[in-house]
């Protein structure tokens, strides 16, 4: 989803890469040589994270192993882009890069582990955590924004609970962020996220005004949804670098790519 809006390098599909397959990566960073890598392969849903550990460590531990293993052969900076899901939802203001992190679920200890695999493998490195993302338009947004459409257009009723609370990231503004780190060659840790939080029924009703303004939205509890996954109540992250306000990119979002 991220990888769609980059506009610079080589881009390599899942179909291209399997990031699991060590060898396979080690013979691909072997041929390009490259000076950065933009580590942007991952299991994102949560759910199956949880009913699927082991698969969801195989892709977001070991596959960013094998990458950052591989960015050390060629001297190559890896850039990763890790998730607030590596905290534990419990602090009250929004979480800072140097907060210590505290994964409640399958999902936040891979991505963790994937972190881990980084800072002692790769020779240099930027870890990105964003929060909430959204973007790639019809044939790419699996996430919570494309759920939300989908739903509207059906006519069904739109529950979105009210008790988590995150930083909704445009896809697009992350990507332009990266390239600006990458030409800049920062590295270390930083929180890159559109400036704001809100929660689930807040963004549920930015897309309802936005493309379905006579729909009807409720309001819900996380517990409502029979999910086998813990979720941090606070996943609200303090942005490293200004971006514009997720209220803004959302509309955005929608307007150009939806319509």
């Amino acid at each position: 989803m991220v990888g769609s809006y980059i506009t610079i390098g080589t881009r390599l599909s899942h179909e291209d890469l399997d990031i699991t397959d060590g060898k396979a990566v080690q013979s691909i960073v072997n041929n390009l040589r490259p000076e950065v890598i933009v580590h942007l392969a991952a299991l994102t849903d949560v759910d199956y994270c949880e009913r699927n550990p082991k698969l969801a460590y195989e892709v977001n531990a070991v596959g960013t192993y094998n990458i950052a293993c591989a960015a050390r052969e060629v001297g190559a900076k890896v850039v990763y882009v890790s998730t607030a899901g590596v905290f534990d939802g419990k602090k009250r203001g929004a979480y800072r890069p140097e907060d210590k992190p505290n994964p409640q679920n399958i999902y936040g200890l891979s991505k963790l582990a994937g972190e881990e695999a980084v800072k002692s493998k790769a020779p240099r490195f930027l870890i990105v955590r964003t929060c909430w993302m959204f973007g790639g338009g019809p044939k790419k947004d699996r996430k919570f924004v494309s759920k939300i459409i989908a739903r509207l257009k059906s006519g069904k009723t739109v529950h979105a609970v009210t008790d988590l609370y995150g930083s909704p990231t445009f896809g697009k503004d992350l990507a332009f962020a990266l390239e600006n780190l990458i030409r800049k060659d920062t590295v270390g840790i930083l929180n890159v996220v559109n400036r704001g939080r809100a929660n689930r029924l807040e963004e549920a009703r930015v897309v309802a005004k936005t493309l379905f303004p006579k729909a009807k939205l409720l309001p819900c509890k996380n517990q409502d949804f029979n999910s086998p996954t813990i979720r941090a109540s606070n996943e609200v992250l303090v942005p490293s670098i200004p971006l514009r306000p997720w209220k803004r990119a959302l509309t955005e979002y929608l307007r150009t790519e939806w319509f």
